[in-house]
């Protein structure tokens, strides 16, 4: 018996190695055009399906009524503060593991995923905690009323209970996607989005025995969603040897999170800067009234879901670019930039399109309050427009934590928001009202994808210098 427990052992091994050297190998060698479109297009379906969390809960709390709607517009802000974290870490466990793999370093890329793990875990652990104790100077501080603070607390005690449950399998999804599978994080994420579909109005508005629980029952539902990820994830892992079955020791985890941390937390930070950023215009929006919040909340929503094509480009151009760099293929690194760009352009300008031509209708859908309904579409008509200079920018961000430049993606982002699109916000709308603010976004981003192109292209200049002076 313990003969046979170790052959199958050697043979799930040698399978999975030989899975991982045959992804690798497309990624060194493929068709860069094809292998990018077959790693994005699951992570399009998987995060379209990932976003309806946002916009599905938008949709059922705004039949409650108005004051439900602009009560998780301001928790917007907040719930992607944690998210970006997650999103951070990810970066940097897809750029070190990416990295390990392109050069056929397996064993600690699987020390490394276990360490990236536990890192989350505590890390969005003691976040979620700090956040859970300072609900209400959080809100008050974003310009939330006292009647909207009432039902900010039902949704927000509940997600920060349940936001380790989003945080373990976004890591590992992570881990997943640097060895070159999209395919299954994708089917991961539509699942937890239609779980989440599903739950939204049994909980929110009950039926039968199941009692209402309005905005508190749509965190419930998430929380359930996200549990069911976390499950589906962690089996994954261990069964295709991605990661070690247990917690590390305190020297094992120390030796192998450093890389983590390195490209991790400044990418956090960096994606963590867009809320804040985001915090701070929603309180500019909140001086406009609740209507404009309300607006506001329901256009960023809409936006990620305008954009999730440059989603997920920038979660599967990383581990394409992670694994040439640690292989030393600089040319296909900047072929690889280069085409993410030029596609993210065309792709968004068609969006943009859309979305200006069935606004009335996608305003209607959401609110019956004209006034509502009226300042959704003048979000709708403006600020899509600058969805392709932000796709630069976020893509630019992508690939330089992936050449394990993280410090210059958290000045990029820095520069974007708070040089440009916080500033150009802000005058916007001293000097245009909401339809100045909508402009100064678009502007904003148009400078800085510029700015962010430019850059990326002396770093890879430098780097093929780098390397034919060592040739």
């Amino acid at each position: 018996m313990i003969h046979v427990k170790i052959a199958n052992a050697f043979l799930s091994r040698h399978h999975s190695m030989s899975t991982a050297s045959i992804t690798t190998n497309s990624m060194l060698e493929g068709n860069i055009k094809q292998t990018l479109m077959s790693m994005t297009l699951p992570m399009v379906m998987g995060m379209l399906m990932l976003m309806t969390f946002g916009l599905v809960d938008t949709f059922f709390v705004s039949l409650l009524g108005t004051q439900e709607l602009a009560a998780i517009s301001f928790t917007f802000p907040v719930t992607f503060t944690v998210i970006s974290l997650n999103i951070g870490l990810g970066i940097g466990i897809s750029a070190v593991i990416g990295r390990l793999l392109g050069s056929n370093d397996h064993a600690n890329a699987r020390l490394v995923a276990t360490a990236a793990l536990m890192t989350v875990l505590c890390l969005v652990g003691l976040l979620s905690v700090i956040g859970f104790i300072t609900i209400d100077p959080i809100f008050i501080l974003l310009g939330a009323s006292p009647e909207l603070l009432i039902h900010i607390h039902d949704y927000m005690s509940i997600w920060y209970i349940g936001a380790i449950f989003l945080a373990l399998p976004m890591s590992g999804n992570s881990v997943l996607r640097a060895s070159g599978d999209t395919k299954t994080p994708s089917m991961i994420m539509a699942a937890g989005g239609a779980i989440n579909a599903l739950l939204d109005p049994l909980l929110i508005f009950g039926y039968g025995p199941i009692e209402g629980m309005g905005i508190k029952g749509a965190a419930i539902a998430t929380a359930i969603a996200w549990g069911v990820g976390l499950i589906w994830v962690l089996i994954l892992l261990v069964k295709r040897n991605l990661m070690i079955p247990r917690l590390l020791l305190p020297r094992e985890f120390l030796m192998n999170v450093k890389g983590i941390f390195t490209i991790g937390i400044p990418a956090a930070g960096a994606n963590m800067l867009t809320p804040i950023a985001v915090g701070v215009v929603t309180a500019i929006v909140a001086d406009f009234g609740d209507a404009a919040v309300a607006a506001w909340g329901v256009g960023g929503r809409l936006e990620s879901i305008a954009c999730i094509i440059m989603l997920a480009l920038s979660m599967t151009l990383p581990p394409l670019i992670s694994q040439n760099f640690g292989a030393n293929k600089i040319d296909r690194v900047y072929i690889a930039y280069k085409t993410a760009i030029v596609f993210i352009l065309c792709i968004q300008l068609v969006i943009f399109s859309l979305l200006y031509l069935v606004s009335d209708y996608i305003a209607n859908v959401f609110t019956n309050d004209v006034s509502v309904a009226s300042l959704i579409i003048l979000f709708m008509t403006i600020v899509p427009l600058g969805y392709g200079a932000q796709g630069v920018v976020v893509l630019t961000n992508s690939a330089f934590n992936a050449i394990h430049k993280p410090m210059a993606a958290l000045i990029l982002n820095t520069l974007r928001l708070f040089i440009f699109f916080v500033p150009f916000c802000y005058l916007g709308s001293i000097w245009y009202g909401l339809m100045g603010l909508f402009v100064g976004a678009v502007l904003a981003n148009t400078v800085m994808a510029a700015l962010s192109f430019m850059w990326f292209r002396y770093q890879i200049k430098m780097l093929l210098q780098t390397q034919v002076s060592k040739n």
